[in-house]
């Protein structure tokens, strides 16, 4: 049995009930976080010699040297030819639309010149070296790889280095094949928190990268943390999301394979559908004991359904869209009738798909926009990853004679409010 939460907008305790259901606390306990600081320590102390012995640790490996870690360019290139045609011409379709959707997110620089005849304005520069952190454990990610390489190689980084763990020396050939059509640079065979310190400060063999994007487990989101300052970061990622707000008018069984689709990913996902009609929602549950026993992964559908899944009755759009913008989830589903007339009120999601006939499966694999959302309700702040998590911007400031004597006089007297009178006297040296 499923089960998950069923809740009702207008009972007395909803919004406890709710905000228990919601909670999701991602900072580690401070067993890992001991853990991952020493291992931190250790690649910065120790460089490659750490990263070999912690390889062969976690990994299963036998390795003798550092350089055995890396793949050599023509690897990627064979295992691109060696997969099935109709995986490679998937991986370059998604590709294309991947690449075509986010060359339209470049900036560009500008400036202008004021009546004073001072230049002002902002000049867009690329990352020099960007880091790609890719999961090999319990599942590979190629979509992942094409995803964060794309915007990476949009943007103009110079320098994409990937990391990926080889448990046992297995590489999936998929994730090989996308790094080669994402324009991956070098490829590491490391995971886990070392790897995330070996492209923070680098070692003799893995280049240090100037931001590390992509998902991973509690080890590397906290080695993420840890190493921001030294390094950006794209976010600390949390269990995926799904909400749904159907109005009761899409096919249950839909509904149903939606809201498993981010239930399968782990036994922390989280999947909530509001309905606006009461009789429906009783449909969807049906419909999800029914499908769930011929899911490959039911067990873990069921787990995270029961643990975190809810379906939620609301009487009113209004009240649809208010608990939209309280859970800000990651994916939002809007299976209603005329759903662009609801986009004026949602404020808070990471990624929005409109209509019956699109499922967040597109958008997790080849509609073009980035699957890299905000999770855990960031998405009040935060944004999808894209080409600008790729760019960096520096203010232009040219004065001209005249321009630098009239802005003078106002820096003189804010500076001297201050009390920093070195910068006042530096203003007023050019009256």
């Amino acid at each position: 049995m499923i089960e998950p939460l069923r809740l009702n907008v207008n009972a007395a305790d909803f919004n406890e009930r709710l905000d228990a259901l919601l909670a999701w606390e991602a900072v580690s306990d401070q067993s890992v976080e001991t853990t991952v600081r020493d291992i931190i320590r250790q690649i910065r102390e120790r460089g490659d010699e750490a990263l070999v012995e912690l390889t062969n640790q976690f990994d299963r490996r036998k390795l003798t040297s550092a350089a055995a870690l890396e793949v050599a360019p023509q690897q990627l290139q064979q295992a691109l030819q060696s997969i099935d045609s109709d995986t490679r011409d998937a991986l370059q379709a998604a590709a294309t639309r991947i690449r075509d959707y986010h060359e339209r997110q470049c900036s560009e620089s500008w400036d202008y010149t004021d009546e004073l005849g001072n230049r002002l304005g902002q000049l867009v520069r690329p990352l020099d070296r960007a880091g790609l952190y890719v999961p090999g454990g319990k599942a590979a990610y190629p979509s992942s790889v094409l995803m964060n390489s794309i915007p990476a190689k949009v943007a103009g980084v110079a320098e994409l280095i990937m990391v990926v763990p080889a448990p046992d020396d297995q590489l999936n050939p998929l994730v090989l094949a996308a790094a080669a059509i994402g324009g991956v640079d070098r490829l590491f065979t490391v995971g886990g928190a070392q790897a995330v310190a070996a492209l923070a400060y680098g070692t003799d063999t893995v280049p240090a990268v100037d931001k590390i994007v992509g998902p991973g487990n509690i080890f590397v989101a906290t080695a993420k943390r840890e190493v921001f300052g030294k390094v950006g970061i794209d976010m600390i990622a949390g269990p995926s999301e799904i909400c749904v707000v159907c109005d009761g008018k899409t096919d249950a069984d839909w509904i149903a394979l939606d809201l498993f689709s981010q239930a399968e990913h782990d036994e922390d996902a989280q999947a909530i559908l509001v309905s606006l009609d009461a009789d429906f929602t009783h449909r969807v549950a049906e419909a999800m004991e029914r499908l769930v026993v011929d899911q490959p992964r039911a067990a873990v559908i069921g787990e995270s359904m029961r643990s975190r899944g809810c379906l939620i009755d609301v009487q009113t759009q209004q009240q649809a869209i208010d608990l939209v913008n309280r859970i800000a989830p990651e994916h939002l589903e809007l299976s209603v009738d005329d759903a662009d007339s609801w986009l004026p009120g949602i404020r808070h999601a990471g990624a929005i798909f409109l209509g019956r006939y699109t499922p967040e499966a597109l958008g997790d694999y080849c509609a073009g926009p980035n699957h890299v959302l905000p999770t855990a309700g960031t998405a009040r702040f935060s944004s999808p990853l894209g080409v600008y998590d790729f760019q960096k911007r520096s203010s232009i400031i040219g004065c001209s004679r005249q321009g630098s004597s009239a802005l003078a006089g106002t820096a003189s007297v804010l500076a001297r409010g201050e009390g920093l009178v070195a910068h006042a006297q530096s203003a007023e040296a050019r009256l």
